[in-house]
């Protein structure tokens, strides 16, 4: 099964990388940059595994950011995972039970607190959220993460917590969310808000923005196909015959973090999906629009 990365003669570089918005950017890459040149002469191996330790480092470190405090009415709590903990939220009252449960799940370098205007307007629905922390983000435990491990963990969620009425996310958040449910999760509705490119055109803009040569990101593939993350089971022709059910994409015109072409490319095998486009929110701004939390709470149907 092949690894491949995609020719960079055919998937160009846009004019802002959009993994420099999530990695280091300036002097820093400079520097990195020159590390990374120097390794790969090495040793293209050892440079893959230096490049994979750097993709898998949520940047800002999670420290480095403040966030609001949560209101009373959301309660904190933990589910031991893989020696650690993963944190979540869900609002505290008596008829929780008996609402219909949706799963936020956030982006990379994100937290649960960004999904909380969305998680407020779903629980004055009817519904009932959890917004965790995923793995290496927030206040769950780890400093490093990747998808496999997020794959994990929302499997480890849904089995106290589920089933899902609806998944909804974010960015890489938005695309974990569509793998693990057309790789089995049950839900009977799909939300995904900016969702992100899939790793393999990632990967190939992170090698761009750090000067790395087609034998490391042959490595940096490697590495998900042996930790059963193979490449092409998040690219839209693996996802979209196994994606069945109501789904909606929520996507701003000029979002660059995760240009838009890729959401549409998904939109256009998805048998039931329905694109929604916004303009002049971005990446991160559509989560607190009103016409957004709209849009998905109609698309999530009646919680009764």
């Amino acid at each position: 099964m092949s690894a491949s990365l995609p020719d960079s003669k055919k998937t160009p570089v846009p004019a802002v990388n959009p993994a420099s918005l999530f990695y280091a950017r300036g002097p820093v890459q400079r520097v990195l940059r020159g590390l990374f040149a120097g390794l790969q002469r090495l040793s293209p191996a050892l440079a893959g595994a230096a490049a994979m330790q750097l993709f898998r480092t949520p940047l800002p470190p999670r420290w480095a950011g403040s966030a609001a405090a949560w209101p009373a009415v959301w309660q904190r709590h933990s589910l031991p995972f893989e020696g650690g903990q993963l944190r979540f939220w869900r609002r505290g009252a008596a008829d929780a039970g008996h609402r219909p449960a949706v799963l936020l799940l956030h982006g990379w370098g994100g937290r649960a607190q960004d999904m909380a205007a969305l998680a407020e307007r779903l629980w004055q629905a009817g519904f009932a959220p959890l917004l965790p922390d995923l793995p290496a983000h927030g206040r769950s435990s780890g400093w490093r993460s990747d998808m496999p491990q997020w794959l994990r963990a929302i499997q480890a969620l849904s089995a106290a917590h589920g089933p899902w009425h609806a998944v909804v996310g974010h960015s890489l958040g938005a695309l974990a969310a569509a793998h693990s449910v057309a790789a089995g999760l049950p839900a009977q509705r799909l939300v995904l808000l900016a969702v992100s490119p899939p790793p393999r055109q990632i990967l190939h803009w992170f090698a761009a923005g750090f000067g790395l040569r087609a034998g490391v990101q042959q490595h940096m593939a490697a590495w998900f196909a042996q930790r059963g993350a193979a490449l092409e089971r998040f690219e839209p022709a693996w996802l979209g015959s196994r994606l069945v059910l109501p789904t909606l994409l929520l996507h701003d015109e000029a979002d660059r973090a995760a240009p838009l072409a890729h959401a549409l490319a998904m939109q256009q095998q998805l048998p039931t999906g329905r694109m929604q486009l916004t303009q002049g929110l971005g990446h991160r701004r559509l989560l607190r629009d009103e016409a957004v939390l709209e849009a998905v709470r109609r698309h999530l149907g009646d919680a009764a």
